[in-house]
Order: structure tokens, then C-alpha cells, then sequence
């Protein structure tokens, strides 16, 4: 008898341990599967937007930047903006999102290469991105047509007028006539190079050295004086004369003889 009796308490013993090992490792698998599931994002839980989803929030991102230029005050130029919208980046996994607001990030000049964002606003999941996007803007400008030596005076045959994307340099263009015409390149041009500030100058008209007049102009009186050049002289620009007392003083040439210094 004693031995059937701990035979039968052996069996209930190994009976409940199976029990007991069977309902941990059920825990176990419940636990795991849940942090299994903590451990996917948030996005993967909801799901992921679909490409003509993706496709629509482009689209609408075009129009808002078309918008956004077209309420912008027009250029004194006249000039022909267009708007080139790019594509998110292909690894980006975006949640659905029945709501998308497009926003220029601080400091964004909508001009040449930029960028916009776009964010939810209402899905189950934030999230922000960027988006490429291309501003061209089209307008006069005047290309040389035949190779110019440095410090000559431009005229009317060396240039024609064409129309080019103005954000290709960060360097403005000279677009009107009255901006370059007879004045002197400060450096050799080649044919088809675009005209940008920087590349003429007012025409040399006296060099450092020379004897040059001094107009003196103040309140209610006018002096005539003589003094050297310490500079070449461009018309319009400022020149530095030594007067015959040794002092320095710096005018705007008016002409091939003169300078004129207003007190």
C-alpha cells in the first residue's frame, strides 16, 4: 500500500509541474509576443500610406508652392518663375495620415534649390519629412557674343539679349543696356558668358599721379584747387587726391580732370 501511495503522489506531483511549466511557458510566449509588438513602430502597427497616397501630398505640394509664389509682390524684372516639386525618399515608411500641412522651414528662400517640409496633422502617427523642390526664375539678361579684351569699353556688338534661369548664379544679372553699355570689362569675356555685376566698370579716365582739379562744393561757397592722384580714376567712382598742404581727401570723378569733394 505505501507503495501505491507514493506512486499516486508522484503522479499528482509530475501532473502539477506540467501544469505549472505549461502556464509559464504560456506567459512566456504572451510576454514575448508583447514585446515583440512594443518593439515594431508605430507606423508598422497602422500600417503603411500607400503610393497614390504619396502621389496626392506631392501633388498638393506643388500647388501650395505655386501659391506661395504667386502671392509673392513681382520682381521689378518681370521675371518667369517656375517650380520643380521632387519625390520623398523611397526608404521613408509614413504611416497614413487623412491630413497633410506643407510649411517652409525657417529660413527657406524660395529660389534655385530649396527645400519644403510636409507634416501630419491628423493620423495615428506624427510625423515630418522634407521635400525637394527647384525655384527657377527666368528673366532678360545679355550674353557676350565675341571674345572681349580685359579693359575694354562694351558696346552694342559684343552682347545680345537673351533670357536665362537667374538662380543659376548667386551673382546678379546686369539685364538692362544702361548697365553695361560703354563701360569697360574688368576682365577677358568669352562668347557666351552670361553679363553679372562685377564684370564692368566705370571707364578709366586719369591715372594715379596725374595733376587733377579739386571742386570743392559747402554750405552757401565753392573752391577750385589743385592736387595729385593717389588712385585711377573711374568715372562716378571715388578717387584719393593729396592737396599741396599734404592732407588727403577722397571725391567723385567727374570727369578726365576732375574731382569733386561736397563739404
Amino acid at each position: 500500500m505505501c507503495h501505491d501511495l507514493l506512486l499516486s503522489i508522484s503522479h499528482r506531483s509530475a501532473l502539477s509541474l506540467a501544469r505549472t511549466w505549461a502556464w509559464a511557458g504560456n506567459t512566456m510566449v504572451a510576454a514575448l509576443a508583447l514585446w515583440g509588438l512594443l518593439l515594431v513602430p508605430a507606423h508598422a502597427q497602422h500600417g503603411m500610406a500607400s503610393e497614390q497616397a504619396i502621389r496626392t501630398w506631392v501633388a498638393q505640394s506643388q500647388q501650395w508652392i505655386e501659391a506661395q509664389l504667386a502671392s509673392t509682390p513681382p520682381h521689378e524684372n518681370g521675371l518667369r518663375l517656375e517650380v520643380q516639386v521632387g519625390q520623398l525618399d523611397s526608404r521613408l515608411q509614413l504611416a497614413p495620415c487623412a491630413q497633410v500641412e506643407p510649411y517652409l522651414p525657417t529660413g527657406t528662400r524660395l529660389w534655385g534649390r530649396s527645400r519644403m517640409g510636409l507634416r501630419c496633422v491628423q493620423g495615428p502617427v506624427a510625423w515630418n519629412v522634407f521635400l525637394p523642390i527647384t525655384i527657377r526664375a527666368w528673366g532678360p539678361a545679355w550674353v557676350v557674343t565675341q571674345p572681349v579684351m580685359a579693359g575694354a569699353r562694351l558696346s552694342a556688338s559684343d552682347l545680345e539679349s537673351t533670357e536665362i534661369d537667374w538662380t543659376e548664379s548667386v551673382t546678379p544679372v546686369l539685364s538692362r543696356a544702361d548697365d553695361w553699355m560703354g563701360l569697360e570689362v574688368t576682365r577677358a569675356l568669352v562668347p557666351g558668358q552670361v553679363l553679372r555685376q562685377g564684370m564692368v566698370r566705370s571707364p578709366q579716365v586719369f591715372t594715379a599721379g596725374s595733376q587733377i582739379r579739386v571742386l570743392i562744393r559747402g554750405q552757401g561757397f565753392q573752391l577750385m584747387a589743385t592736387g595729385s592722384a593717389l588712385s585711377h580714376g573711374h568715372l562716378g567712382q571715388s578717387a584719393r587726391i593729396r592737396m599741396p598742404n599734404r592732407r588727403v581727401l577722397t571725391g567723385t570723378v567727374i570727369d578726365g580732370e576732375t574731382v569733386e569733394i561736397t563739404l
